[in-house]
């Protein structure tokens, strides 16, 4: 019996040779002899194999099939490493809500027009249709795995329905990201992603308080909407002031309903998070939420390196930073390319940060960007502190903490520190 590469399958050659499947977003690696055998089942006459134990494995994973297929394959390149295997690409910062906890503020104009709802700034950047295929052209020749498809809304882009007839042409898992306000049932019908993720910023009273009134229903909507319609989806949650009361209910109706993944974190003080201080939340309050969510996340790191080992984010604007909050700091443009712009972003060692506590390993130093704001790059972000209860460790331990004062949070541990020797 002949076997082929699957359809859905694309080899990998990563810091180690893999195979990846994207429906499934399952990356193996693979030694020396399984790579070669799957790079001859790639060709268009398959191979076929003794090995039953092996074919039989990959054939109940889903990575062989015995009927062959007609398919154009991506080179199979060696990677950089570290290897890119995540893009954030940003293709429009058009909008149709204003959330008041964003990091893209609004960009400046004298004309909007009205659109699902919401005030949709009527000049904003955008990528072009041939920018976006020469990003992803490059995206899959330097190995990628996932590319994430951001806004703004994404949907508004003024080209997205030509963009979305072009994203079957790459082995690459799409993900796209949605407020869920313009998910129709006749969008998703000819909707080429493989997964699609939705924001949902608490139950009805506290998502409203943050999108605006109705956004909650509408987005529930399109959930079970995708879900009916057979897509993966995913579910976004940023905690904020008012949805403290509302995790445990949700947690229960995202699994009920079949999510995905349910990503929790807390966003960082900038954007319009920096004129709306009510709904910004201090480590010691919101710290401890980020056990909440379930499900792999959307990308992973390396034993040793901090967040964002794999990752990097092109923007509406066509500037490529390290992530979407570095969005002042490029370290280049797409007409650099990808690959010349990723050699310019150095990982993040853990053993460069100003962590020394026993979870480091599991926390890998939380968001470098909020430590950064809270003032020192290299330093804790104390978010994750707080979740693994490190800041009462070390004032039990009489550890000099810090003091911080950013955008409206205020907190000032060392106090503590001294309020609590005083009390001995």
């Amino acid at each position: 019996m002949r076997y082929y590469l699957s359809p859905h399958v694309c080899l990998k050659w990563l810091e180690t040779p893999s195979v990846y499947h994207l429906q499934k977003d399952e990356l193996y690696e693979l030694d020396e002899s399984s790579f070669d055998f799957l790079t001859a089942c790639s060709a268009a006459d398959g191979l076929s194999s003794a090995e039953k134990e092996f074919t039989d494995y990959c054939v109940s994973e889903g990575i062989l099939v015995t009927d062959p297929g007609s398919i154009q394959r991506p080179p199979v390149i060696r990677s950089p490493e570290p290897s890119l295997r995540y893009l954030e690409l940003q293709i429009t910062d058009r909008c149709n809500l204003q959330c008041k906890h964003c990091y893209i503020d609004s960009p400046k104009t004298s004309s909007c027009r009205e659109i699902g709802g919401g005030s949709v700034p009527g000049s904003a950047h955008e990528l072009s249709r041939d920018q976006i295929r020469t990003i992803l052209h490059e995206f899959e020749e330097l190995q990628g795995l996932r590319v994430m498809i951001t806004g703004g809304e994404p949907l508004l882009h003024k080209e997205f329905a030509a963009i979305n007839l072009m994203l079957p042409d790459f082995l690459i898992r799409k993900v796209l990201f949605s407020n869920g306000l313009l998910l129709s049932r006749a969008i998703l019908r000819d909707l080429h992603v493989d997964e699609i993720q939705i924001s949902v910023d608490g139950l009805e009273q506290a998502h409203d308080a943050l999108r605006g009134a109705g956004t909650f229903a509408r987005s529930m909507e399109s959930i079970r909407l995708c879900l009916a319609m057979g897509y993966e989806v995913s579910i976004s949650t940023m905690i904020h002031t008012a949805n403290l009361d509302d995790f445990d209910q949700m947690e229960m109706l995202f699994r009920e309903m079949g999510i995905r993944d349910w990503t929790v974190d807390i966003p960082c003080i900038s954007g319009r998070l920096m004129k709306n201080e009510k709904f910004q939340i201090s480590p010691a309050t919101g710290g401890k939420y980020l056990r909440y969510g379930f499900g792999e996340g959307l990308h992973s790191g390396g034993e040793g390196f901090g967040c964002g080992l794999h990752l990097m984010s092109v923007m509406a604007n066509g500037k490529i930073t390290k992530c979407s909050f570095y969005a002042d700091r490029s370290v280049g443009t797409v007409h650099d390319g990808l690959g010349e712009c990723w050699k310019r972003i150095p990982p993040v060692r853990l053993s460069d940060l100003a962590c020394d506590c026993t979870f480091l390993s599991a926390c890998r130093g939380g968001c470098r960007y909020r430590a950064e704001i809270l003032g020192n790059a290299c330093g804790k972000d104390l978010y994750r502190c707080e979740l693994y209860d490190i800041i009462n460790i070390e004032k039990q331990s009489g550890t000099k903490s810090v003091s911080l004062h950013k955008g409206g949070v205020k907190h000032d541990y060392q106090e503590d520190l001294e309020e609590d020797r005083n009390d001995m």
